[in-house]
């Protein structure tokens, strides 16, 4: 049994949640067709109940109390509990979103076993041993979970959300769970969205276009601000750039900022240092743009153009413009 933490976004359920359960599916053929089941926490409306059936999804275990109005990791991680003491679930599992891999943190703790984090694929079953990212991306892990229930998070972009060729029953099941104080002695009690909404949606952006010190100062990314906005994505920026005071902090990419996992990076002017490498690495496609052929970014990337950014930048804006 596999049962799989989803997070929903706009009534929807949230894409790297959709990857989660593709991943999971992949699994559950390699054991003979393991039944998938889903726990929710809240409110799920019809669109997302309808997506999870279409994953093949057989039950769904809802929890749905007034005491999970506010997140609360520990009081997820319960019903997570509960939700696999009822299933008997032998794996357990989430995206890797900071509150799939916390949730799932405090579910191992409680369980007495090890989570491996990042994972991007299993290599079998007996013994089961997953592959995960670690060092930013830069080694691939075999790592064995050998205790049940074997709990892991899937990396961002590990595999392409695809639904099933036969959809699941997605029965809705209500999932009583027993919050103790210490559940909810940390939770967050009201959210206040960034002014101007800047930066907001770095971390499940499709496309993020960087920039680093090759900006040249605070007034040097608006060609690549405006190539974020033609793209339909946001723009990130290295560590130097929010020392330099240059932009804000909540828009840098790495280690000790945000990791992201687009469908397409465009850093411009970053030489791809392994703190930014460590956030960006599980982007699927990465064009860089730098004068320096050698530069780590540059060879690393999936393509790349050798030249000034204040130069290429603008010049992809006005052919993109003209179409």
């Amino acid at each position: 049994m596999i049962l799989v933490l989803i997070e929903t976004e706009d009534g929807q359920v949230a894409e790297v949640s959709l990857e989660s359960l593709t991943f999971a599916r992949g699994l559950s053929a390699a054991g003979g067709g393991v039944p998938i089941d889903v726990v929710a926490v809240g409110e799920l409306p019809d669109p997302a109940r309808a997506q999870l059936s279409s994953y093949a999804v057989r039950d769904v275990y809802l929890a749905e109390d007034d005491a999970f109005s506010a997140y609360s990791g520990g009081a997820w991680a319960s019903a997570v509990q509960a939700a696999q003491a009822a299933t008997s679930a032998v794996v357990v599992m989430a995206a890797g979103t900071n509150r799939g891999c916390e949730v799932l943190a405090h579910v191992a703790a409680r369980a007495g076993v090890a989570m491996a984090a990042n994972v991007i694929g299993f290599q079998g079953l007996a013994p089961f041993v997953v592959e995960r990212q670690v060092v930013g991306g830069q080694v691939i892990e075999e790592m064995v979970l050998d205790e049940r229930p074997a709990v892991f998070t899937v990396a961002g972009h590990a595999v392409e959300a695809s639904p099933a060729d036969a959809p699941g029953a997605a029965t809705v099941q209500a999932l009583a769970v027993s919050l103790s104080p210490a559940d909810l002695a940390t939770r967050a009690v009201r959210t206040v969205p960034r002014e101007g909404g800047e930066g907001s949606g770095l971390k499940s952006a499709r496309v993020v276009v960087g920039a680093g010190r090759g900006a040249g100062g605070p007034d040097g990314f608006g060609p690549c601000l405006e190539l974020a906005e033609l793209l339909g994505g946001s723009l990130g920026v290295s560590r130097v750039v929010t020392s330099l005071g240059w932009r804000p902090h909540h828009e840098q990419v790495g280690q000790t900022g945000t990791r992201i996992s687009p469908e397409l990076y465009i850093p411009c002017g970053i030489s791809g240092a392994i703190q930014h490498w460590a956030g960006c690495s599980s982007s699927r496609v990465i064009v860089a743009v730098n004068t320096d052929a050698e530069a780590p970014m540059v060879t690393k990337a999936t393509y790349a153009v050798i030249g000034d950014m204040h130069e290429v930048v603008p010049a992809i804006n006005e052919r993109l413009k003209s179409r």
